[in-house]
């Protein structure tokens, strides 16, 4: 089941998906989710996106959030989605979850008549670039690095 999430009544089930899921934060900021993660996940968004806009998304897998997702409006471009978060618990990869949570995030996107989803990778997740080359994205050129990592920009056609 896929629902969206309200920091009200599932800040206690993100966060500690957080710190089931912390191998990610590991790599990617040098150190697991920090007190305020749950509640970030709920604020955190791309530069000038609406966050009366975005949805905050659980997966989840017997009767326990298992999954994340934050879907963003409004960025790179005014009509563009943008993907800022899908992760799964280290228990459920690669057992067939992820591409069932990216074709709601996908259906999402369609609905509200993004022409485009946009995500950003980490070149040091090479997991996760693999599987964003399976459900068709692509490199848009656009890379950046941040002193720790360099981060490419995939986009894919809805």
């Amino acid at each position: 089941m896929i629902r969206d999430l309200h920091p009200d009544t599932d800040l206690p089930a993100v966060a500690a998906f957080l710190a089931e899921a912390a191998d990610y934060w590991i790599m990617a900021e040098g150190a697991a989710p920090g007190p305020t993660a749950a509640q970030d996940f709920f604020t955190d968004g791309p530069p000038g996106h609406d966050p009366a806009l975005s949805r905050h998304l659980g997966l989840f897998h017997d009767g326990r959030l298992s999954g994340l997702t934050e879907l963003s409006f409004g960025f790179p471009e005014a009509g563009d989605a943008y993907l800022g978060l899908m992760i799964l618990a280290p228990r459920l990869r690669s057992h067939g979850l992820g591409p069932g949570l990216l074709a709601h995030v996908e259906a999402l996107a369609r609905a509200a008549g993004s022409p485009q989803l946009y995500l950003a990778v980490l070149e040091a997740n090479t997991r996760g670039r693999a599987f964003w080359d399976r459900h068709g994205f692509r490199p848009t050129g656009i890379s950046r690095e941040d002193g720790q990592h360099i981060i490419h920009r995939l986009v894919k056609p809805l």
